[in-house]
């Protein structure tokens, strides 16, 4: 009995799904390998020489950059990530901090805060409340490490380090 070339072209275009959906859960999965290993990257730099490239990465993402507080450790202005909009704005900020690891050896760390502004309507005649008066709502989160940024900065900084990460999460999978 032969199967009709209806059934063989649906057999095929259901492996192939699945091995575009494997495939992209590979990458995925090296790709969280790779982030994971740039937030512990130890660069074999003094941190006056990673520091500047850790500034120009967030200036390129279009945050503002503060004044240094103290030493290797900066914040952002609050960047809008979202066009605002009645029911919610989003906004978000970094914490670039930059450690000495030993000598001639440093780290840095992006934090990333994001948050998110609505403007509650005014329930007795449902006027949008004045600009002064906007709600922040329950987006509102806590710094965490942003390693997508980190793993931005090795490449960049480390080009040899980070080549030599991809060679090893390939060999991972």
């Amino acid at each position: 009995m032969n199967p009709s070339k209806s059934s063989r072209a649906s057999v095929l275009l259901v492996v192939s799904a699945l091995a575009l959906a494997f495939s992209g859960c590979a990458a995925r999965r090296q790709q969280a390998y790779l982030e994971d290993k740039a937030m512990g990257h130890v660069y074999r730099k003094p941190i006056a020489e990673v520091w500047p490239a850790a500034l120009a990465l967030v200036k390129e993402k279009g945050f503002s950059v503060t004044n240094t507080q103290t030493g290797f450790e900066t914040t952002t202005e609050w960047l809008m990530t979202s066009a605002p909009s009645s029911l919610g704005t989003s906004y978000a900020r970094y914490l670039v901090r930059g450690f000495e690891r030993g000598p001639g050896q440093s780290a840095v760390e992006f934090r990333r805060q994001d948050r998110s502004e609505s403007r509650a309507a005014d329930s007795t005649d449902g006027r949008a409340k004045d600009q002064g008066e906007a709600v922040t709502g329950a987006g509102n989160s806590q710094m965490r490490r942003d390693s997508e940024l980190e793993w931005e900065l090795l490449q960049k900084v480390d080009p040899d380090a980070a080549s030599a990460l991809k060679a090893e999460a390939k060999k991972v999978e």
